[in-house]
């Protein structure tokens, strides 16, 4: 089955991971566009229009992301709170893809209002399982709202608060 014009963000500042997941999409059936944000920071200007991604032709706002919580900078949880608290794309599913994390990491991300937690496989072979899993339901048989107009600005400004501490969006 393809799976034409569902855009997935992937957020990974791991290349080779990144690079894995992209081929598992592809070989899956994802003909459309795997959008790579290396850090958090290149996420939130990519959902937000900015800089080299206003051009919603070729930047379209995703159906679904793919979140590592290892990320330089901003942590994938900071960026998980920004998100649910922007009000035109609090409501896009968010799959974590992370290392294994702890149990605390794993019930904060989904207070943060993560769609579901997946720990990266160590094989691709595993990983092709996962993202034909992923790919079927989440593109294939979820139905979710459409997020936004191209031209989307996001309303906030300023510190996001998580946890003890802040994190300044698209610093």
């Amino acid at each position: 089955m393809s799976y034409v014009h569902h855009t997935i963000l992937l957020v990974d500042s791991d290349q080779d991971m990144a690079h894995f997941a992209m081929l598992a999409l592809q070989r899956v059936g994802v003909i459309t566009p795997v959008q790579l944000a290396g850090t958090a920071e290149e996420a939130v200007d990519y959902l937000k229009g900015c800089g080299e991604f206003q051009d919603r032709e070729n930047f379209p706002l995703p159906v679904l992301l793919l979140l590592d919580l290892k990320l330089p900078g901003m942590s994938g949880l900071e960026f998980l709170s920004w998100l649910r608290l922007e009000p035109v794309l609090n409501r896009a599913p968010v799959i974590v893809l992370t290392q294994p994390g702890t149990e605390s990491e794993i019930e904060r991300a989904y207070e943060l209002g993560c769609n579901s937690f997946l720990v990266k496989p160590a094989s691709f072979n595993t990983l092709l399982v996962m993202m034909q899993a992923l790919v079927q339901y989440w593109l294939g048989l979820n139905v979710s709202p459409q997020l936004a107009s191209p031209n989307y600005a996001s309303p906030s400004k300023g510190a996001v608060e998580v946890g003890a501490g802040t994190a300044e969006p698209g610093a």
